[in-house]
């Protein structure tokens, strides 16, 4: 994910197709970028109250906890899996069946921390939508996302609606 800032592969593709799937982006008014990620900013359905900033950085510091402990694995992994890399070559004498296992668990260690590490890069996007004033703002219908839905899961950057539309595909 070298160079993508944090983006996942389907923010790249949304970002690339504005129209998402021939509908257009109702109008909304979104806060300035320069926008400091106050409570107050932030999008909410019709009917919720808004946030407050405890609310707000309950989130957050669930994010950054979340962030410390997925750089923590990240590492930890990274160490493990150049570790089994040097096996590799010590161990040349190892039959087929050793082989094949340090293989597969390198493998298996590669795809986990490789997920780790787009987790990783949701929860700080997070933070950087909350930065930016468009937390809590559906990446693909424009509508809010609903406060109930980001305080359970704080990384969702699609309503009900379209998350279930996406599901469906």
């Amino acid at each position: 994910m070298a160079g993508t800032a944090g983006i996942s592969k389907d923010d790249e593709e949304r970002s690339r197709h504005p129209s998402h799937g021939g509908r257009s982006r109702p109008a909304r008014s979104r806060p300035s970028h320069g926008a400091k990620g106050g409570a107050a900013v932030l999008a909410v359905r019709e009917g919720e109250q808004r946030w407050s900033e405890a609310e707000l950085a309950e989130v957050r510091a669930r994010l950054d906890a979340e962030i410390a402990g997925l750089r923590a694995e990240i590492t930890k992994a990274e160490s493990e899996i150049t570790a089994r890399l040097t096996d590799a070559v010590g161990d040349a004498g190892d039959d087929q069946a050793d082989a094949g296992a340090k293989t597969y668990q390198r493998e298996h260690d590669l795809a986990l921390t490789h997920n780790a590490r787009e987790l990783l890069a949701r929860h700080e996007r997070a933070l950087a939508r909350m930065a930016d004033g468009t937390y809590g703002i559906c990446e693909s219908c424009g509508n809010p996302i609903g406060k109930a839905r980001l305080q359970a899961f704080p990384r969702a950057t699609l309503c009900v609606q379209c998350k279930q539309r996406e599901e469906r595909r």
